[in-house]
């Protein structure tokens, strides 16, 4: 499966590779993300919770960013298992560049594979659900880094918005 999108966010650069480094900012926007934490050097870990159609599972995985250019892009690739759901691995290359009249353009390429049960329930349906996952993902994260009342990590509980960032 391959997905490709460009989303324009209205705040600078900085302010977006920051968020898209952290791991607290990455848990928030996640969908169904349970626990996340790392940091960009060392990979970060992460658990989630998702239903696909009929199938329920929590996938628990690793992600590592590699061909970093600072500001400018980089891939991040893992697998998350699932147990009897089965799996899911891939990778995106994120890439960011000013937006005319202001802001950023993030664009990234997805390809991404399941297998498992997920793989038996259809591509139609798989695809239909990535790309709802990563429309959620962006509507939140853009929220976050333009600094809007909807913001995830604004919404979330004042002891955990207290506790420090691991990483």
């Amino acid at each position: 499966m391959e997905m490709h999108a460009t989303r324009t966010l209205n705040a600078d650069r900085e302010t977006v590779w920051a968020a898209l480094n952290d791991a607290r900012v990455l848990e928030a926007c996640i969908p169904g993300c349970q626990e996340l934490h790392g940091s960009p050097e060392e990979g970060f870990h992460a658990e989630v919770k998702q239903k696909v159609g009929p199938v329920k599972a929590t996938f628990k995985g690793d992600v590592t960013l590699s061909d970093i250019v600072p500001l400018e892009r980089y891939t991040i690739a893992g697998e998350g298992k699932g147990g009897v759901a089965g799996f899911a691995k891939g990778s995106a290359q994120v890439i960011l560049s000013d937006a005319e009249g202001g802001g950023t353009d993030l664009h990234y390429d997805v390809d991404a594979k399941v297998g498992g049960k997920l793989a038996q329930l259809g591509s139609r349906l798989i695809d239909s659900f990535a790309k709802k996952m990563a429309d959620q993902f962006f509507e939140r994260f853009q929220a976050h880094v333009e600094g809007r009342d909807d913001d995830p990590l604004a919404q979330t509980d004042p002891e955990d918005a207290a506790r420090p960032a691991t990483g």
